[in-house]
């Protein structure tokens, strides 16, 4: 008789690899990292690695979309409808680029990485873009406006606060997100202000 592990094992075997993914490519970037290394710091086998994903951009790729949905669900939970609208943006984008700048690797790697790995990452760029697209034209649109917010206008926005972002990033910055609350909300402003 085969011994299958509990779900909860299972969560927690991925759960680690998925950390252990996020410390190899932030010790040795994605093009050095190897399955061996994924393994040796998740302290699973290589055999858990290949239960769980079939390559390395896969892997990533899991990381990538786990760490967006942290992010997404924070940004979510600090949207309260209490305050006007304008609060609302400020302090929801306070908290999303705060659990950003909370592990400035894991966001180097994430912002950069996904990015080697060609179709494979930027499929999976443009579904977190726009899960998190789709999630502002819910929360703008609630309000009765004249003028919906279209979906092409909130991709835009999150192409405009992502590209802040990597200019961050790229200049090491990324502790100092919290800086790009003023400038992100002005443009959230902008755009949703049509009405």
């Amino acid at each position: 008789m085969v011994e299958t592990e509990s779900p909860s094992v299972v969560r927690t075997h991925r759960s680690r690899l998925l950390e252990g993914m996020a410390h190899a490519v932030a010790a040795n970037g994605y093009a050095e990292t190897t399955i061996a290394d994924i393994v040796r710091e998740a302290s699973v086998s290589r055999r858990t690695f290949y239960e769980h994903f079939a390559t390395k951009a896969e892997c990533l790729i899991a990381l990538y979309e786990a760490s967006s949905h942290n992010a997404l669900k924070v940004l979510r939970d600090a949207i309260d409808p209490a305050h006007e609208w304008q609060t609302q943006i400020e302090s929801s984008l306070s908290a999303y680029l705060g659990c950003m700048a909370g592990n400035p690797v894991l966001m180097r790697t994430l912002f950069i990485e996904i990015l080697h790995l060609g179709d494979e990452g930027l499929e999976s760029r443009r579904r977190v873009n726009s899960e998190i697209a789709e999630f502002i034209v819910r929360i703008v649109n609630v309000t009765k406006r004249r003028h919906p917010l279209t979906r092409q206008m909130a991709m835009a926005v999150v192409g405009g606060i992502n590209e802040l972002v990597l200019e961050y990033i790229e200049q090491d910055k990324v502790a100092k997100l919290r800086e790009l609350v003023a400038p992100a909300s002005e443009l959230v402003r902008k755009v949703i202000a049509t009405d």
